[in-house]
């Protein structure tokens, strides 16, 4: 144990290995990375289906064509998921804010537009039926993720941030 100065100026007494008695959650690792490998571990799993026109699909109406990456659709779930473990209640039109754009209306200004809500929609749905995600109750609204889903993202998250290290 360690004597130390808190942030007010205060002696307090750190423990020494409090850093290895510490989880690791999702908010302690770089976002882009958690997407990515969370991304990664979905594909993996092979639970989650695609929809039939993943490679046609346009994300939002800002957008002039389908993502180019294959795997876009897997990225969007992880990205969904991360952000339902960071704050729980978010619903369908609160993502579609969230991942929206600005439209370029050519020599007009741009102006914000929302993403698409069947996409968003679908993802979620996805996530319901592996078991990560579930829906609140229906006076709260919105979705939460679940024992499952926490410990799945907690786990990603210790390997990121075990490599880190």
């Amino acid at each position: 144990d360690i004597l130390d100065r808190d942030a007010l100026g205060r002696d307090a007494i750190v423990d020494s290995n409090m850093s290895e008695s510490k989880g690791i959650t999702v908010k302690d690792v770089d976002s882009h990375q958690f997407v990515v490998q969370y991304a990664a571990h979905l594909k993996k799993q092979g639970k989650i289906q695609l929809p039939e026109l993943v490679d046609l699909m346009k994300t939002g109406v800002s957008k002039e064509l389908a993502p180019y990456s294959d795997d876009w659709f897997y990225v969007r779930c992880a990205a969904l998921a991360r952000r339902l473990y960071i704050r729980q209640g978010t619903g369908v039109g609160a993502f579609s804010k969230v991942f929206g754009d600005k439209k370029r209306r050519g020599t007009l200004p741009g102006h914000f537009t929302k993403s698409s809500r069947g996409i968003i929609r679908n993802c979620l749905k996805q996530l319901e039926r592996i078991g990560v995600v579930e829906k609140m109750p229906k006076e709260a609204g919105g979705r939460k993720i679940t024992r499952q889903g926490q410990q799945d993202c907690d786990r990603i998250a210790t390997e990121i941030y075990g490599a880190s290290q």
